[in-house]
């Protein structure tokens, strides 16, 4: 099939390419996308199965940083001391509904709870709040293996237009 068609806004027929490429990113393209956005999603293991938990991030050096608070999920993240850290991958994505065109990475690395009170002080000013629960803390993931794709339109074929 050369053509997909959507329902998009308003009830309307939207035709999109099902011609795109999808171009590899690097790690500093991948980190530095991930810096534009500040909603993704942790993937940890909880009581030993997958669990994944929407959050939003900053991004530092090349850390990404998330909050947490102690009666949740993520606050059960605790690493042994001689341990790197609890492995976790970390999604974010921007991706038009309409057209299927835009990027998406993940982040798979080490997480470990932020130890000094003075960063993790710093870090709740940063991340604003989803919910009333005061933040306790925050998780620091340090990105071992970065992987993004770029879903990019044809060129030689122009982008389709609405039509009602």
């Amino acid at each position: 099939m050369d053509q997909e068609a959507i329902r998009g806004p308003g009830g309307r027929f939207v035709e999109t390419t099902a011609a795109r490429h999808m171009r590899e990113l690097d790690r500093a393209e991948v980190l530095r996308l991930l810096s534009t956005v500040s909603l993704g999603r942790i993937v940890f293991t909880h009581h030993a199965l997958p669990a994944v938990r929407p959050v939003n991030h900053l991004v530092v050096g090349e850390d990404i940083i998330i909050r947490i608070h102690e009666d949740g999920a993520l606050g059960s993240l605790v690493a042994p001391s001689d341990a790197p850290g609890v492995v976790v991958a970390y999604e974010a994505d921007v991706i038009d509904p309409i057209t299927h065109l835009g990027w998406s990475v993940v982040v798979t690395g080490y997480a470990r709870v932020v130890a000094d009170t003075d960063e993790v002080d710093r870090y709740a000013h940063l991340l604003y709040p989803w919910v009333t629960h005061p933040m306790t803390s925050a998780l620091r993931i340090r990105p071992d293996l970065v992987t993004g794709f770029w879903l990019e339109a044809d060129p030689t074929r122009p982008v389709p237009a609405v039509r009602s």
